[in-house]
């Protein structure tokens, strides 16, 4: 464990240094949830800096490690993962600083100054997706030798993409909460701020957009963490297999990404499906099973045929 944190001391600096002060800021912000009785949209006033933290923490980790396996140093890819710390620094600083005067920092521009701050966020929101994009660019153009990560961390990248552009409808017209000054909405068909899942706080009466962000952002740790999980408990499969099936499951994962979405945009509750929702999920486990055992099935030929 130790030797695992020495190395990690010498990943990305800028980044390491980002998932620190995240660190620290994720236990303030945990004081704050206990200490401070305030209530913003139906939840304690810290949640929201405590989650935002915390999940920025993980990014910057997973970040700073995928950079690590590079055989190569990319100047482009670091330059841009510097960018994404700047980015993610401006977004805090909005949060918490809106935190401190006691009012919202998305959708809020219920004054100049509310509006030139959610202005800033989605500006840095923009200019870190293009910053990622780099990122999974320069290191798909790299060749990693172990197929299996270059594939986890491929599809990591990727799909994390695909969970930022998932939250674009909370800011389209059609999520105008009908209030002066809201302009989005992280629910379809209640008000935002109504009853929600504990912690999360994800709608339990309509649609909640939140959740397929959720999922596909936090791709670009449950990738690389299935490859592991793969190599641990299939190690006896080759690593080309291994890599088949990796793939069907980021195959998988980003299609769930899109039905949790797909359920928020039509005003349904993530625990209340409907025959629908129900019946795209049971196509989605049929597919994926089926995919699954069809690579399976392939290799299982290959070995007869090398027996033989």
């Amino acid at each position: 464990m130790t030797t695992t944190m020495r190395r990690a001391a010498h990943w990305h600096r800028p980044l390491m240094l980002f998932v620190a002060a995240m660190a620290m800021l994720a236990l303030v912000s945990a004081v704050g949830i206990v200490a401070d009785s305030r209530i913003l949209t139906g939840v304690p006033i810290w949640l929201k800096p405590f989650k935002f933290s915390v999940s920025l923490a993980l990014y910057g980790t997973t970040l700073a490690w995928m950079l690590s396996l590079l055989p190569r140093r990319s100047r482009i890819a670091e330059r841009a993962a510097t960018v994404i710390v700047a980015m993610g620094v401006v977004e805090m600083a909005v949060i918490v600083g809106q935190v401190l005067r006691g009012t919202t920092s998305h959708f809020n521009g219920t004054t100049p100054l509310n509006g030139i701050l959610f202005s800033l966020m989605g500006t840095a929101i923009m200019v870190l997706f293009v910053a990622h994009f780099v990122i999974a660019i320069a290191v798909l153009r790299q060749p990693i030798a172990d197929r299996v990560a270059k594939y986890a961390v491929g599809l990591g990248l990727g799909l994390t993409l695909l969970g930022m552009l998932v939250a674009i409808p909370m800011v389209l017209p059609s999520q105008e909460s009908g209030i002066e000054g809201i302009s989005g909405a992280h629910s379809v068909g209640v008000p935002d701020g109504g009853p929600g899942l504990p912690v999360v706080g994800w709608s339990t009466t309509g649609g909640d957009l939140r959740i397929g962000h959720f999922v596909g952002m936090h791709a670009l740790q449950a990738l690389p963490l299935l490859a592991i999980l793969l190599r641990r408990s299939l190690g006896r499969l080759d690593e080309r297999t291994q890599a088949r099936l990796l793939m069907v499951a980021g195959g998988a994962y980003g299609a769930l990404t899109m039905l949790f979405t797909w359920q928020a945009l039509r005003g349904q509750p993530l625990l209340r499906p409907d025959a629908l929702t129900l019946a795209a999920v049971a196509a989605l486990v049929v597919a994926t099973a089926t995919a699954a055992g069809a690579v399976l099935a392939r290799r299982h030929r290959a070995e007869l045929v090398l027996a033989a």
